[in-house]
């Protein structure tokens, strides 16, 4: 099939890889060069690399409804639109291009976790399992129907070990779905209204860490943060963010710290946590063990919320 492709970030990046190998991928668009760093350097995004790898044509359209990206799109003549975390919202006359309409992968069991950060919800809401749902694209947001699914435990998984597993399935699950709609068996399968929820992205104070929290929720919380959103907390007066954390079967009171030779455990309201890697504020990450020997911890140490 004739496909043009739609992503940004590091998870749309194997599906781009498996489209190139099976399919005549015709165009590639992804989000405009970002902005970092103090000099103001741009810096591609992670599909514009791969594409260019794979010498495909890269596009960066700042909006899918200007004229002139509308009337590419129509000579790029697509039977299909592929699109993975792409960023922008695809308007009517953009989903009315291919004739096999445009099929998003998402990153979750829909219509459980529709938005922009369903991978995060899963984790902070302790959810069983999760996976990847190959959807029809509507106006709606992620309310289309859906016609492969791929599972995968969440288990103790971070985000973004579950980022690039899901990244791999819907690799797959696109194929498949490719596959169905190029020899007319696909099945769609409307969702659910009744079970939709939505995955608002995580603010900061979502994965905070203090003494007041479950070691069930900490330990979620930690495995949920990213670099936009960090696990931070105050540990001895000192800023840090935890980076991985375990269970600890130790029984100290809570909001207490106590050094161990593998890490740092901090009491929670019903039992401890051990911090095993840290980033301490305008640092670089390191273990918890050798930071809490640099600042020379006594027994009297406590935790808390960070400011």
């Amino acid at each position: 099939m004739r496909v043009v492709f739609m992503g940004t970030p590091e998870f749309a990046v194997p599906a781009l890889r498996a489209l190139a190998e099976r399919h005549d991928v015709a165009a590639v668009l992804t989000r405009p060069d970002a902005v970092s760093g103090r000099g103001a350097h741009t810096r591609p995004s992670l599909v514009s690399v791969a594409a260019c790898e794979l010498r495909l044509p890269v596009r960066h359209p700042a909006a899918l409804g200007d004229p002139g990206v509308l009337r590419q799109l129509r000579d790029t003549v697509p039977d299909v639109i592929v699109v993975a975390a792409y960023g922008l919202i695809l308007p009517r006359e953009v989903l009315d291009i291919p004739p096999h309409g445009c099929v998003n992968i998402h990153a979750s069991l829909l219509p459980r976790w529709r938005g922009a950060a369903p991978i995060h919800r899963a984790v902070l809401a302790g959810d069983a399992e999760t996976g990847v749902s190959i959807m029809r694209m509507e106006e709606g947001l992620d309310t289309g129907p859906y016609c492969v699914v791929r599972r995968t435990a969440v288990a103790d998984k971070t985000v973004g070990e579950l980022t690039v597993e899901l990244a791999e399935l819907g690799a797959d699950a696109v194929i498949e779905a490719l596959e169905r709609i190029a020899s007319g068996t696909c099945a769609w399968v409307e969702q659910d209204e009744s079970l939709a929820t939505y995955a608002d992205k995580v603010l900061k104070s979502e994965v905070a860490l203090d003494p007041g929290l479950s070691t069930t929720h900490v330990l979620r919380r930690v495995r949920a943060s990213t670099g936009q959103a960090p696990a931070r907390t105050r540990i001895a007066g000192r800023d840090v963010t935890v980076v991985s954390a375990r269970a600890a079967d130790l029984s100290i009171p809570t909001g207490s710290v106590l050094a161990e030779a593998s890490g740092l455990v901090l009491g929670c309201i019903d039992g401890a946590v051990e911090a095993l890697r840290v980033k301490p504020s305008g640092k670089g990450e390191m273990s918890a063990a050798d930071w809490a020997r640099g600042l020379r911890l006594e027994g009297a140490e406590r935790w808390e919320a960070p400011a």
